[in-house]
């Protein structure tokens, strides 16, 4: 009977005191907190609660904490469902998605069962290529148990498969499509994304034609695809579309519009984008995407306006070393090498502040300003120190810069030294690079080696520019011979040069323009103009000189006149 009087008040004073903690964990802010809470839980004798420690174990899933949760884990003696699936979550998130497997199996040999939340986080740590196989024996042990009819389940063993890419994949994920008998948006974009993952974007555009409900992600989803896939009219064409639907535009949105927009130098759309983006999310915003920041500066840079590149890099305030690149990429593409090389050194002087270093883009980006400004030793300088001072080991793509800088400045004996030596084998754009120095500067006989090699490595299509330069080249050592006989290599062979494109902005609308082309609706008033232009230069004394015309040594004056 004592007995009985006095443990109620104990046992309530433990629930209230397991309910203190369990509140406390709600509330949780901090590593600090968590460790201080975490004790408190020893010392009461708490440590085997499941409920209190699938708690703090969420805690530290969510705040990347997962050492903490690892070792209060381990505790455990008789983990409950809810316990091994925030370890499972946990890792399927991390970049270790294998611990989850290995979690599941030791749990499969305990009497502690997995439910449907064990299978959804599972799957998401299979949504790897490489993780396949086991989310095949995933999709097998969810037919086998019953689990398979969750929407959810489904919806994430669909995703997987999307996610691994592949004919296989990509037509197992549609057949757990067509087997779903109720299906919501998330899953549609789910099949959205892996038609996009494995390059069928006919496909993608049908699933997205016949999605009953479309939100932000499936708008965003289809625009990136399409920027992704070279179909940048078509992602300009469904953002505006978007915006007629009234769908919310989030920043994820913007930045693949913004993409877009660099692709077709659409400067229009990309400035009311940036607007919009000024008042949606305020430049100094912590909310603000540092990845729209620096797709606002690609664009900016892609359209030819590097002044308005620079000022949106100027008021970033945490800068990654993705922004840094695109600036000094985005002024060496513009001709701006010195300007570029001065991103660099200020990149160099705040590296260590700011805890960022250059990569590989960087460095692309930093030569390609050291070729434009025959910078030659410092162009050495750097090429060099990016092994010895970063670890960073050149790509071809570093190799082509150094030969086009070598070649430009003359050195063409050091460009060819260097392609020899090369420890991968050189590509069309790095015996290109060697040719066009050889054009510059008139060495005719290193332009008949390389073009060899060009014409013995390259498909026709790939070719025609090389031919094309080597004919140049010829013709500037006036071997007419040589020039007679590349084209009629070119005619053999069906080589033709790529015509001539650009294109102009015009009240919002994109004119594409090819030589000699007369498909737009205007070629009659633009032709025109053009008798115009050639009319009046003539007036002015203009006459094509032999300089300007190298390029077309088989064309008539008058024609050399009017495509000049």
């Amino acid at each position: 009977m004592f007995l009985a009087e006095v443990n109620p008040p104990i046992l309530s004073n433990s629930r209230a005191l397991q309910q203190s903690l369990f509140s406390l964990l709600q509330n949780c802010k901090s590593s600090n907190e968590l460790t201080q809470i975490h004790a408190q839980i020893v010392v009461n004798g708490f440590s085997q609660k499941n409920y209190i420690l699938a708690k703090l174990l969420s805690f530290c899933v969510t705040s990347g904490n997962l050492i903490h949760a690892q070792k209060a884990f381990e505790q455990v003696r008789k983990p409950s469902t809810i316990v091994w699936n925030q370890m499972i979550r946990g890792y399927a998130c991390s970049i270790a998605p294998h611990e989850s497997v290995k979690l599941y199996n030791k749990m499969e040999s305990t009497e502690t069962k997995p439910d449907t939340f064990t299978y959804l986080f599972l799957l998401n740590a299979c949504a790897r290529p490489s993780f396949l196989r086991v989310g095949e024996q995933l999709h097998g042990r969810l037919l086998s148990n019953g689990l398979f009819a969750n929407i959810f389940v489904q919806t994430n063993l669909l995703n997987m498969y999307a996610i691994a890419g592949g004919d296989a994949s990509v037509l197992k994920a549609r057949r757990v499509f067509n087997e779903m008998s109720e299906r919501n948006v998330v899953t549609w974009n789910s099949m959205l994304a892996g038609y996009f993952r494995y390059g069928d974007i006919d496909a993608a555009r049908r699933i997205f034609d016949d999605m009953p409900e479309r939100n932000t992600v499936s708008w965003t989803t289809m625009i990136a695809g399409c920027a992704q896939s070279g179909r940048c009219n078509q992602a300009l064409a469904l953002f505006r579309e978007m915006q007629r639907a009234h769908v919310e535009v989030d920043q994820v949105t913007m930045v693949a519009t913004l993409s877009a927009c660099a692709e077709l130098g659409d400067l229009k759309t990309g400035r009311w984008i940036h607007s919009y983006s000024d008042k949606a999310f305020p430049f100094r915003s912590q909310q603000r995407l540092v990845s729209l920041n620096n797709a606002l500066i690609h664009m900016y840079a892609s359209c030819g306006v590097v002044e308005e590149a620079y000022r949106v890099f100027k008021e970033i305030q945490h800068r990654t070393t993705v922004s840094w690149t695109t600036m000094i990429t985005g002024f060496a593409k513009q001709g701006c090498g010195e300007a570029a090389l001065g991103i660099f050194r200020w990149m160099q002087s705040v590296a260590a502040e700011e805890g960022i270093k250059p990569d590989e883009i960087t460095f692309i980006g930093v030569l390609c300003a050291c070729s434009h400004t025959g910078r030659v030793d410092e162009g050495r300088y750097y090429f060099q120190c990016m092994t010895t001072d970063f670890g960073i080991e050149p790509w071809i793509e570093h190799y082509g810069c150094m030969v086009d800088l070598l070649s430009r400045a003359g050195l063409l004996d050091e460009a060819q030294k260097l392609i020899e030596t090369m420890p991968m084998e050189p590509n069309g754009a790095v015996w290109g690079a060697l040719l066009g120095g050889c054009r510059i500067h008139k060495d005719v006989e290193l332009a008949s080696h390389v073009a060899r090699q060009l014409m013995t490595e390259l498909e026709p299509d790939g070719a025609a520019g090389y031919y094309v330069l080597l004919s140049n080249v010829y013709a500037t050592g006036k071997r007419w011979r040589d020039v007679a006989t590349v084209r009629q290599q070119m005619a053999e062979m069906g080589v033709r040069k790529p015509p001539g494109r650009s294109w102009i902005q015009v009240d919002g609308i994109i004119h594409d323009f090819v030589a000699g082309d007369s498909t737009h609706k205007d070629a009659v008033a633009i032709y025109e103009m053009v008798d115009e232009i050639t009319r009046r230069a003539r007036l002015e004394g203009y006459a094509p000189k032999p300089s300007d015309t190298e390029v077309l040594v088989t064309v008539e004056l008058e024609e050399r006149e009017e495509l000049v």
